[in-house]
């Protein structure tokens, strides 16, 4: 026990020393190993991360893929009644018919009702363009709302099915969806805030929706053609014959005139009435609205059906600054084409030197069936669908995510 002592009393500093190293390696090795075991969790949570992503733009691109397929197939039968409609509801051939014979035999028309005859050509040739640009435009812009709307419901239940949580699904999908399917900069997904304030107000309702109510709100795309043409009709052709009153026959026409004869017959329609008035002829009147107002406080009725949601949401879309935006530069758009193909067919391949409406109108007439052919050889929705801003706005709408 005195060697024991003795022994301590001389080595007890190296002693400490080195049971001082010996603890603080220890204590460093111990907080090596949970550093270390951090960075493992840290890896496996990023890598868990990356594969939900992988999994969900996957996803997005089936679904993508999916509602194209859905538009495809909706858009040309729309188009198909569409035309129907409209050459049902405006035929020239009676008018024509009259004025050959009338040429044929000079004494069977009095010059008053020549007159006549060929003023009413005019205001029905005019409308029945007119008519073709809008409703082509509306209807093909309206298509996209409704399978992005509907696709976008249809994802939330994959995603959800995936056990992807909401917030990964929010966080990441606007971004995921845009910038690798439409390459859209990330400066330019910066809108202002009524837009996003209208998508956060439609993230109202995760449920999946049935299939009977998917096909009734796609078959709701009909409304135009059976039940809205003939209210349209009226009052196009009401803002047809105030733009082109006092206008003869013999009055020149040249490229310009006439873009800007086609574009105010299109703005003093789309003026008339209360804003958005023009919902109507896409939508029932009927059908329930929301407020989608800054700071509103009103919520999507509880006790409304999947479909009358939908419509609902479709309503709040159409009803938008941003979508009257892109309205008018897909309107903008069309007619500049039109006028385009138009002046093409005049000799010299350009009507700049101007000629008379008389040799107008017949161009005039033989447009209409381009605007309404099947959306396959239609260059007038190919020219819609490359406008960039179209593109953007579909993307936000698609990408928009409830919360949970």
């Amino acid at each position: 026990l005195l060697c024991v002592r003795n022994l301590w009393r001389r080595h007890r500093r190296k002693i400490f020393v080195t049971v001082g190293v010996l603890g603080s390696g220890y204590l460093l090795y111990k907080l090596y190993g949970a550093h270390r075991h951090g960075v493992q969790e840290l890896e496996r949570e990023l890598a868990v991360q990356r594969e939900s992503e992988e999994l969900m733009k996957a996803q997005m691109q089936a679904h993508f893929e999916n509602i194209q397929r859905i538009s495809d197939v909706t858009l040309p039968l729309a188009m198909h009644d569409l035309s129907c409609r409209i050459t049902e509801e405006l035929d020239l051939s009676h008018l024509l018919e009259r004025l050959i014979q009338g040429k044929g035999q000079p004494n069977a028309l009095t010059q008053s009702e020549k007159l006549d005859l060929w003023s009413r050509l005019k205001i029905l040739s005019f409308t029945r363009m007119t008519l073709s640009v809008w409703t082509t435009t509306m209807l093909n812009l309206y298509t996209k709302v409704q399978v992005n709307i509907l696709g976008r419901h249809l994802y939330i239940d994959t995603a959800r099915s995936l056990g992807i949580s909401d917030s990964v699904v929010t966080t990441t999908v606007f971004l995921l969806y845009t910038l690798l399917v439409f390459h859209v900069s990330y400066q330019r997904l910066l809108l202002n805030n009524s837009f996003f304030s209208l998508l956060l107000y439609m993230q109202e309702s995760g449920d999946v929706v049935g299939k009977e109510d998917q096909k009734k709100f796609l078959d709701s795309v009909d409304f135009l053609s059976q039940h809205g043409m003939p209210a349209l009709i009226t009052d196009m052709e009401a803002a047809t014959n105030e733009v082109l009153k006092g206008k003869q026959l013999s009055t020149s026409f040249n490229s310009t005139t006439l873009h800007e004869t086609i574009m105010r017959i299109l703005n003093t329609f789309m003026s008339k009435g209360t804003p958005n008035s023009w919902i109507k002829y896409m939508i029932p009147e009927d059908v329930k609205s929301f407020s989608t107002s800054s700071g509103s406080d009103d919520q999507v009725p509880s006790d409304v059906t999947e479909f009358e949601q939908l419509m609902m949401e479709a309503q709040a879309v159409l009803s938008s600054a941003e979508f009257g935006s892109i309205v008018e530069m897909s309107l903008k758009a069309v007619v500049d084409t039109l006028v385009e193909l138009m002046g093409a067919k005049f000799s010299g391949g350009s009507v700049t030197a101007g000629v008379p409406l008389a040799r107008v109108l017949p161009q005039v007439a033989q447009m209409c069936p381009l605007l309404l052919e099947e959306p396959s050889k239609n260059q007038f929705i190919q020219i819609i669908k490359n406008i960039q801003e179209v593109e953007l706005f579909f993307t936000l709408l698609y990408a928009n995510m409830p919360h949970a």
